[in-house]
């Protein structure tokens, strides 16, 4: 942890040191971010000699992530099995071309060659390496999530790995793959994990975990309760975007997407791009310049969407309902205060989109150009045409499409969207 400074809670300003373990702000409960100290990293690395490209995943991005593998002192604690570094592959389809834009996937959820891989396939990969790897560097021993289904799969897989006791706490109606996934880590490793079941969605969980685990001594590593861990892990999703590839790799430019369409249950995705980008700022690699950046939910589940909407700088929960893009079902969330800050401040928007969007697109896209998008995923190439309509994608504009997992966590619910079999 050579170059984290404290944490801070940015809607108040609160510090603590940089090791202490704590969920939420003290003073007004809201999440709180590590902070890095980016004029020591420059000097002592350089304008960007923290990043190692030859590194085939996330931990690339060396002393600006918490934990840098380059370090002695941190190379221990860290957790590495292939996550991250995915591409950013080329779409071809009609309305970008219509369009006149660059359109790109930044595909989280299978393998391609030269590219690492989220072993989960999974982009909950990103933030439980990070999380299971800062707690082995403070000596946590236990932690416990409440989960839509792929959070838990990622920390049960990174929890054995690194040896750590993880109370994984999801419904009974996860998709099926996924808490099979868990099932059997908890059956092969019954020290290590425990999937406890509660019926209703990750609310109920959240209740769960706080007056049944917390107790017992785990460590809550629910979404933004943790002091910024998973938000560090996601925040490579935008040093990705943003690093030189291709043609900027000779004169090492950095450059960041005109657009990012981003699905949104929790948002720390959304908050971690955000601190990138802001990062890479202050070290003179990027212009004060910032994507769009559109949040894409369920129509079936919209707290950020209303919010926006409303021009209200909070949400106001209502119960969720359902949907097939499970990660999307996400009714509150003590975070999405900073995810419609950033959206304001990029110029971005929420916008809804239905289950039967997600479902014609997923089958669409795999019968014509057999891509295989997660309903997630799929939520985000859906709202195009929305996109288009409101003027928010210009000519010219590189405009990324977040898929954030395989669609065969999710079956066999989207199984008729995808003939012919993966």
């Amino acid at each position: 942890m050579r170059y984290v400074s404290h944490l801070f809670c940015p809607s108040c300003g609160a510090v603590s040191p940089a090791d202490r373990i704590m969920n939420l702000c003290e003073v007004d409960g809201r999440p709180v971010q590590m902070a890095i100290d980016l004029e020591r990293l420059r000097s002592q690395k350089g304008r960007d000699g923290f990043w190692d490209p030859s590194r085939p995943d996330l931990w690339r991005f060396g002393g600006l992530l918490p934990l840098d593998v380059n370090d002695s002192a941190d190379r221990p604690h860290i957790v590495a099995l292939g996550e991250g570094n995915t591409p950013e592959l080329v779409y071809e389809h009609p309305l970008a071309t219509s369009l006149g834009c660059d359109l790109r996937v930044k595909d989280e959820g299978r393998p391609h060659p030269g590219f690492g891989a989220n072993p989960t396939l999974s982009f909950k990969d990103r933030g439980m390496a990070m999380t299971v790897s800062m707690a082995r560097a403070l000596g946590l021993k236990r932690l416990a999530v409440p989960t839509q289904g792929n959070a838990g799969d990622a920390l049960a897989r990174y929890a054995v790995a690194a040896g750590l006791e993880a109370a994984i706490v999801m419904s009974p109606d996860t998709d099926l793959p996924v808490l099979g996934s868990v099932a059997a880590l908890a059956r092969l490793h019954p020290n290590l994990i425990t999937l406890d079941l509660v019926e209703g969605t990750i609310i109920d969980c959240a209740a769960r975990v706080r007056d049944h685990y917390v107790p017992q001594g785990y460590f809550s590593v629910a979404t933004f309760q943790e002091p910024g861990w998973r938000t560090e892990g996601k925040k490579t999703l935008g040093l990705e975007m943003a690093e030189p590839r291709g043609d900027r790799l000779r004169s090492r430019t950095w450059k960041l997407p005109d657009v990012i369409v981003y699905p949104t249950g929790g948002g720390t995705g959304v908050v971690g791009m955000a601190k990138a980008f802001d990062e890479l700022e202050a070290l003179g690699l990027v212009s004060s310049e910032r994507p769009r950046m559109i949040c894409v939910q369920s129509s079936s589940t919209t707290p950020i969407v209303r919010a926006f909407e409303a021009g209200a700088p909070d949400i106001t929960p209502l119960p969720p309902g359902t949907t097939i893009a499970t990660g999307l079902n996400v009714a509150r969330n003590v975070g999405h205060i900073h995810v419609l800050r950033i959206l304001r401040s990029t110029g971005g928007c929420a916008l809804a989109i239905s289950d039967a969007q997600i479902r014609s697109t997923i089958l669409t896209e795999w019968r014509d150009r057999r891509f295989a998008w997660s309903p997630e995923g799929a939520a985000t190439l859906a709202a195009l045409p929305q996109l288009a309509d409101r003027g928010m994608i210009h000519r010219g504009d590189r405009v990324v499409l977040v898929n954030t997992a395989s669609p065969e966590k999710y079956l066999p619910t989207i199984r008729d969207c995808l003939d012919g079999g993966l």
